[in-house]
């Protein structure tokens, strides 16, 4: 059964059992365009029936469109409660902040590099021995920001474990600046000289020591480049205090231990002490899940700062809007399949509705060649989108 039929189940399990009052927890995280429409018009028929329906969800667009009555928590504090009809997602922006924030996403034009990171043929499979990711082909040029959209479960993950050296691969090639990376651990791409760096979505569980200190953490990449037994704690307290000032992370002191900061301030530690080390590729997976607004704008800031330095960042995402907004170009997978690669800036989120349920495949359309890659004589001819 596909997630939006799973779901319109549940709601008639409970509506079976004589609920009058529904919950809904983020009910669209991992739903399509098209599937969270059909969900609407099942809660507005359930609301017609008489039904009283909560929906949790940061999504502001959708709240303006599903709901009558909005209210707002702040840091776990009730705000206030406004009806939808009279209020606009800049003024529930202020109310979720407490000040005003611009919601304009910056999508700065940079001249692209060559590819820096080329992947040819790649499969992989995930923890239970599937093909998570089957054949995928595509590449990352500097000063360019490549969106991955796609259903949860579709192979994300996965594949950007495999980048990053923590996922062992089926087949296909990895080629960065002319290097095959394919089974180098993440401590032997380091000692090729290779600078790439990689944000997952678990940021605590596997970015991050939660019980260390800020300083500490930021010494987890150096441990191994201590001239003696010790490492140099001076070193790390310096680029702490560093990333602290140009993040501008709150925190008590650098030796606080993350575990006790904000969500957005524990992604801040994550993303300097990852851009402290000068990566020309950053592999990020879902960075600003589960924080509010002005951290995510904080975040998307970041990157965009990183795609002027000339950096090549993948980034996996879930929010279509905010997706068509930052990236550049948008890679749909489907299954583990790439459905197709579209310019941001010319596709719409029911295109890629489509392309993300395998409704709409646009895979054969894009056969150029990108200029100016290195070559292996191992690696097939590339493909790229449309200029």
């Amino acid at each position: 059964m596909a997630v939006s039929e799973k779901q319109t189940l549940e709601i008639v399990k409970v509506l079976y059992y004589g609920a009058k009052i529904i919950i809904l927890d983020e009910p669209t995280a991992v739903l399509t365009v098209q599937e969270t429409a059909k969900l609407f018009d099942v809660l507005r028929r359930m609301k017609a029936e008489g039904h009283a329906i909560i929906i949790i969800t940061h999504k502001l667009n959708e709240v303006l469109e599903i709901s009558d009555r909005v209210a707002i928590l702040r840091k776990g504090e009730y705000i206030t409660t406004v009806d939808t009809a009279s209020t606009s997602e800049q003024q529930l922006t202020e109310y979720m902040v407490g000040r005003k924030v611009e919601l304009n996403i910056d999508r700065p034009e940079v001249d692209k590099t060559r590819p820096l990171l080329e992947i040819r043929d790649l499969t992989i499979k995930n923890d239970e021995g599937a093909v998570a990711i089957d054949r995928v082909n595509f590449y990352i040029r500097g000063g360019e920001i490549l969106g991955v959209a796609g259903i949860a479960g579709c192979g994300q993950k996965e594949l950007c474990e495999a980048i990053a050296g923590l996922r062992p691969i089926e087949g296909g090639m990895m080629i960065h600046q002319g290097d095959n990376i394919v089974g180098l651990s993440p401590k032997a791409i380091l000692a090729k000289g290779i600078s790439m760096s990689f944000i997952p979505e678990d940021r605590l569980g596997m970015g991050l020591a939660p019980s260390m200190s800020i300083t500490d953490n930021m010494l987890l990449k150096k441990y191994d480049q201590a001239k003696g037994p010790f490492v140099d704690r001076k070193l790390g307290r310096a680029e702490a205090r560093q990333v602290i000032a140009d993040l501008e992370i709150v925190t008590p002191s650098t030796e606080t231990p993350v575990r006790r900061l904000s969500g957005g301030n524990v992604q801040k530690v994550l993303l300097g002490r990852e851009i402290k080390s000068g990566p020309n590729v950053i592999v990020t997976a879902y960075p600003v899940r589960g924080l509010d607004i002005n951290s995510s704008y904080a975040i998307y800031n970041i990157l965009n700062t990183q795609k002027k330095d000339g950096v090549g960042i993948l980034f996996v995402g879930e929010d279509l809007d905010v997706m068509i907004d930052l990236c550049d170009k948008i890679m749909v997978l489907c299954h583990g399949r790439v459905m197709g690669v579209v310019h941001a800036h010319k596709t719409s989120k029911e295109e890629l509705g489509l392309m993300m349920t395998g409704a709409l495949d646009l895979s054969s359309k894009y056969e150029d060649k990108p200029a100016g890659i290195a070559r292996d004589s191992r690696i097939e001819e590339s493909r790229e989108v449309e200029e």
